[in-house]
């Protein structure tokens, strides 16, 4: 088992930052490629970014390439996602979430926990 437990969303003004961050208890964190997603009103949840074992590897949707960077620290056991330049589109739930895939990957179905999810809303 693997607990998720997300901060660092808030409200915030177009253009501004926020770095989120998934804190991870349980089993060995470097075990699990890490993603995250988010979820607006109404809409489903979409993939934003995941990141390998190690690091070494990333993915994001085109969309928020170069907006938003996807980081892990193993030593800490947490992932981290900062945003700059936001938009009031980015307003969603965020969530990270923990895959036993060797790779990072964009399907939820892939990942095997959850985190509850942290509010981002960004005001114009």
């Amino acid at each position: 088992q693997v607990q998720l437990v997300e901060s660092g969303g808030g409200l915030v003004q177009a253009g501004g930052f926020l770095r989120l961050s998934c804190a991870a208890s349980g089993r060995t964190f470097s075990q699990y490629s890490m993603g995250w997603f988010r979820q607006a009103p109404g809409k489903e949840r979409e993939f934003v970014a995941a990141i390998s074992r190690s690091g070494g590897t990333r993915l994001y949707i085109d969309s928020m390439k170069g907006r938003f960077t996807i980081s892990r620290d193993n030593g800490k056991n947490t992932v981290y996602l900062e945003m700059n330049s936001l938009e009031p589109q980015d307003t969603a739930v965020y969530y990270c979430a923990a895959s036993q895939s060797i790779v990072p990957a964009r399907t939820l179905h892939v990942y095997d926990y959850w985190g509850q999810g942290t509010q981002v809303t960004v005001s114009s």
